[in-house]
């Protein structure tokens, strides 16, 4: 593992690409699946399915229908400098850069998208209280509401502070400038996705498609990312810092890694979670490098258990909500009252992206 590892991060290196990949893997099936378990598939995913695909029911699953699974993490644009020689199957967390590299290894037909997350804001109570007592937000339960996307780029426009807000006083945490954290949005698919539904509604609910668009945005976009100072490059990491109480008190995550939590039993009192009421989904697509990797990416799609165990780990199958959203009051089964944005073009949005960082 670590000869691959080095591998990776020499042909990083000499692309010129300061991207940190992050390795992992699991290490196939173990001994109750060896007699079922016939064709090996290696394949790079994006890290916040690593837990989805570590597990001993998704192995055992998998198994069944003659499959081992070989994952190394790695974030989803970084995969773009990878060497997949070797590989049946590359992962990403979203559509974008699935398209860019298909593209990129000539691959063919409809790409398997097998189930989806939406982003949302991960907030605690006292601050989704304020935001909701200044027309920023509306709660419908104590631990679920909706984020009023224009209100908010509004008050980041104007360089808002959580000291003008009424009742901010009353939490100590609530300081400085109001903004919400993201991952790092030229490394990181949560990011790159951020950009997208904020740009979608500063555009006046146009999709980004030209330089135009990108000249009236950028301001905003880059303002949106520069008041964060340094961002990670890893959904999984801020999100931990949420739950620990670290960190800013609003937070770009995604609804499975808030779905898996709950799944674990845990249910954190002072959690809200905010559906924008414009966000972008977050589209697991598939690019499918061998036959085998195809095989898998249609039964992660098809397979009635693994479909079930997806929504364990709290991602959304394709085409159904059955099930989903039955931890309590945090999470909507279904997605009413909220926005789908379309995402730019990769090319766009790695314009964006780099306008935004500056």
């Amino acid at each position: 593992m670590r000869r691959i590892a080095g591998m990776i991060l020499a042909v990083l290196l000499l692309g010129g690409v300061v991207t940190a990949v992050i390795a992992g893997r699991s290490d196939g099936a173990k001994d109750d699946d060896k007699s079922t378990a016939t064709k090996t598939v290696r394949m790079v995913i994006g890290s916040e399915k690593a837990d989805f695909f570590a597990d001993e029911d998704v192995r055992r699953a998998l198994a069944a229908q003659g499959f081992t699974v070989r994952a190394e993490t790695s974030g989803s644009w970084a995969m773009e400098g990878l060497d997949l020689k070797g590989y049946d199957l590359a992962f990403p967390s979203s559509q974008a850069p699935a398209v860019e590299l298909a593209g990129r290894h000539k691959v063919r037909g409809t790409l398997p998208r097998p189930f989806y997350s939406p982003l949302v804001v991960v907030a605690h109570r006292g601050a989704a209280q304020v935001l909701a007592d200044n027309g920023l937000a509306t709660l419908d339960t104590a631990h679920r509401g909706t984020l009023a996307m224009g209100a908010y780029l509004d008050a980041a426009r104007h360089d808002r502070t959580w000291q003008q807000l009424k009742g901010a006083g009353k939490y100590g945490e609530l300081s400085g400038t109001l903004f919400i954290s993201s991952t790092d949005p030229e490394t990181s698919s949560s990011g790159a996705l951020y950009l997208a539904a904020t740009s979608y509604v500063a555009n006046g609910g146009r999709v980004v498609a030209d330089r135009a668009g990108l000249d009236r945005t950028a301001p905003l976009l880059k303002k949106l990312v520069s008041v964060q100072g340094a961002q990670q490059s890893s959904s999984d990491a801020v999100f931990r810092d949420f739950v620990s109480g670290a960190g800013n008190p609003l937070v770009l995550v995604y609804e499975s890694q808030v779905a898996a939590l709950l799944a674990d039993g845990q249910q954190p009192d002072d959690l809200v979670v905010l559906y924008p009421d414009t966000t972008v989904n977050s589209d697991h697509t598939a690019v499918p490098l061998t036959a085998n990797g195809q095989e898998l990416a249609r039964l992660l799609a098809t397979d009635p258990t693994l479909r079930k165990l997806a929504v364990r780990h709290g991602f959304r199958p394709q085409g159904t909500a059955t099930g989903f959203g039955s931890a309590g009051t945090y999470l909507k089964q279904q997605l009413t009252g909220v926005r789908q944005a379309p995402v730019p073009t990769s090319a766009v949005l790695h314009d964006m992206a780099r306008r935004a960082r500056g």
